[in-house]
């Protein structure tokens, strides 16, 4: 918030009592923005917060490593798009747990519960639903296949041939001839396959594969 111009800060004082105008004058001059017990206040604000920050941070840590351990392995598992949001999440809340005056560690533990909670049910209704495991995950779509680009499947996902050149040098591939197929998975990596395109039996599912005539 601005700090008011000297005229307003003029006008106040003169409507305060004589007895108590120094002391108003001194807390006005102490809340100024360029006073520098201010300025200190950025750099250190007393060992109170420290020892909070000390507190709060273990203790925070301490709980959602055990909510993790509870939920198992799949709550951090980036599967989807849905799973990146609730890792980020997690790690937000535990940041403002810490650092924010305004947020209680009830209130953290309850954040990572409703979102560890969230990605619970999100999970189980998708290995038990063909619906639901649509709306949250994409389906992966084949970029190259045979060693040649797939030129709509990159278009409609915006992926550049670069970035898929990319992905071939990064798994080791000397040659696009020798590669069978590159496919962008539903959380957005990219998996190089080697070998007889026609023999991949790890392209079931994925859709965007083109037709015999078209090769």
């Amino acid at each position: 918030s601005s700090f008011p111009p000297p005229q307003l800060v003029v006008m106040g004082l003169a409507a305060v009592p004589s007895n108590g105008r120094a002391e108003l004058l001194r807390v006005i001059v102490l809340a100024h923005p360029l006073h520098p017990k201010k300025g200190m206040s950025m750099l250190f604000d007393g060992w109170f917060q420290i020892f909070r920050t000390l507190i709060l941070g273990v203790l925070a840590y301490l709980g959602l490593v055990v909510m993790l351990r509870v939920s198992g392995k799949r709550t951090l598992a980036k599967m989807n798009a849905f799973d990146l949001v609730v890792t980020v999440a997690l790690g937000s809340t535990l940041a403002t747990i810490v650092l924010s005056k305004d947020t209680s560690l009830l209130q953290g533990f309850t954040a990572f519960f409703v979102l560890v909670g969230m990605q619970f049910v999100a999970a189980w209704g998708a290995v038990h639903s063909s619906t639901v495991n649509k709306i949250l995950k994409s389906e992966p779509v084949i970029l190259l296949y045979r060693g040649r680009l797939i030129r709509d499947n990159l278009h409609s996902e915006r992926v550049k041939p670069e970035e898929v050149y990319q992905a071939i040098r990064a798994n080791g591939a000397q040659r696009v001839e020798d590669v069978g197929a590159v496919v962008l998975e539903t959380d957005g990596t990219f998996s190089v396959l080697t070998g007889d395109a026609s023999k991949l039996t790890a392209l079931q599912g994925v859709s965007g594969r083109p037709d015999a005539s078209t090769l």
